[in-house]
């Protein structure tokens, strides 16, 4: 009977740990998922809602701009609150904003509510990692758990322009927000019923000065960039920008410098494999964003393509997401980080680089060739990056480091559709505007492969 007991609680457990896994892989993949569904949406919400290029690159950047500013600090409030309070918190933030998103009149109110659906995606990540961690406390069980939930990266990357292009042709752009209304509801059940609470560190300070500084650093460069074209870029508005954003990085240097708990600690930089991994995350993530902004509008507004059509023909570029990674872990496994991100890197440059010679009239051999490129390049810089800035610090600094990076990535994001954007609504027309945006994130990625090579470390 004991022995019966016992199977049975065995089994019990298993079975909790998986919709404990289930539950907050969900929240993380509903994350991911609204990066890259908004972008095959963009020119339904334009045509529905106005705005030009300058208000869709707020609709994006919006959400990244506030996902990258409180990204470092939510570690500390999943510490200091209890991260399950804090994931549910973020959760029902998520929910609510994605509901009220689909019934918005007007492209400032969905340009805030993006802003809002960015304070929850950034309470989810890092309180899902720390509750990973508290289930799952050997080390074995942990890697794979975490693994599981890596994985969803790539299936989210792969579904976000597929799905949203189903939902944009067959219901209109709000229903790509009233999706995420059933992915948060499982995930708030499972969470509420299979989750525990992790111990809360209540005399553990938060770094207000570091936070504040950093969302106006990031707001400010960011305006400046998308709206330079609309005020000039001599025009006291965006010179005051620049000069906010300026100050902000010198005060969160100080805060950081002489904070007892800063969000950022800087000796980390002391590290050339952090410093480096750090400018390489941003430089992936322009380019990974940037494309994703640019592309999807050429397939539909130059070449007539329906929303779906656009989400299936960015496919090349999104499987290799969804299978590299494993393959990746394995050989950065075997060799080190620095030349799988040394060759992701020069592979996404060939084939942003390709995309240059692509107009309404070129065969889509040639696009198919240049996206599976970036595909391949993405999922090969991204994993090897994590694992080498990661393993190059002290395990008592990798929570921290990987904040860091994650913050950098989405700062990356943010420029990219910024710059990118930029460039589009300054050129004479969209395919001149596209083509040099291309080149500029050409530059980035090689960039990003001799920086990998130069100087990540090897084998760690």
């Amino acid at each position: 009977m004991d022995k019966a007991m016992q199977i049975q609680s065995s089994h019990t457990g298993k079975l909790s740990k998986t919709m404990l896994l289930l539950g907050l892989s969900l929240g993380y993949f509903m994350v991911l998922l609204d990066m890259t569904v908004v972008s095959i949406a963009l020119p339904a919400i334009r045509s529905e809602l106005g705005g030009g290029i300058s208000g869709l690159q707020w609709v994006v950047n919006s959400y990244t701009i506030v996902f990258a500013g409180f990204l470092l600090s939510m570690g500390a409030f999943s510490d200091k609150l209890g991260a399950k309070r804090v994931y549910l918190s973020g959760l029902a933030l998520f929910l609510a904003a994605s509901a009220i998103s689909a019934v918005v009149s007007s492209l400032g109110m969905l340009i805030g509510l993006r802003a809002i659906l960015g304070v929850g995606g950034a309470a989810l990540m890092p309180a899902s990692l720390t509750l990973l961690a508290h289930a799952y406390p050997e080390p074995a069980e942990r890697a794979r758990a975490l693994g599981m939930w890596a994985a969803v990266t790539g299936v989210a990357m792969a579904a976000g322009p597929v799905v949203g292009g189903l939902l944009v042709d067959s219901f209109g752009w709000r229903s790509i927000f009233l999706l995420n209304i059933p992915l948060a509801g499982v995930s708030l059940i499972m969470t509420f019923l299979f989750v525990t609470e992790t111990e809360r560190k209540s005399g553990k300070s938060l770094d207000m000065g570091g936070q504040v500084t950093a969302i106006a650093a990031i707001a400010s460069v960011s305006f400046g960039l998308m709206e330079g074209e609309t005020y000039g870029w001599n025009s006291p508005v965006i010179i005051a920008a620049f000069s906010v954003a300026l100050s902000g990085v010198i005060l969160f240097l100080i805060f950081e410098a002489k904070g007892k708990s800063p969000l950022l600690p800087l000796q980390l930089f002391k590290n050339r494999t952090v410093s480096a991994g750090m400018l390489a995350g941003m430089a992936i993530n322009i380019g990974l964003s940037g494309i994703l902004f640019v592309l999807p509008m050429f397939f539909q507004q130059m070449r007539g393509l329906s929303a779906h059509t656009a989400g299936l023909a960015l496919l090349p570029m999104m499987i290799p997401m969804a299978f590299n990674p494993i393959i990746t872990g394995r050989i950065v496994g075997r060799i080190g980080a620095r030349m799988p991100m040394t060759i992701g890197f020069f592979l996404g440059g060939t084939g942003t680089l390709l995309q240059v010679w692509t107009d309404v009239n070129s065969s889509y051999v040639i696009t198919m060739i240049g996206l599976l490129l970036i595909g391949f390049g993405v999922s090969f810089t991204i994993p090897s990056l994590m694992a080498a800035v990661i393993s190059s610090v002290p395990r008592e600094l990798t929570g921290a480091v990987s904040g860091a990076l994650n913050s950098s990535r989405q700062l990356g994001a943010t420029l990219g559709v910024a710059i990118l954007g930029s460039i589009l609504g300054g050129s004479s027309s969209f395919i001149a505007g596209m083509h040099m945006s291309l080149i500029v994130t050409t530059v980035i990625m090689i960039g990003g492969s001799l920086l990998s090579f130069v100087f990540i470390g090897g084998r760690q």
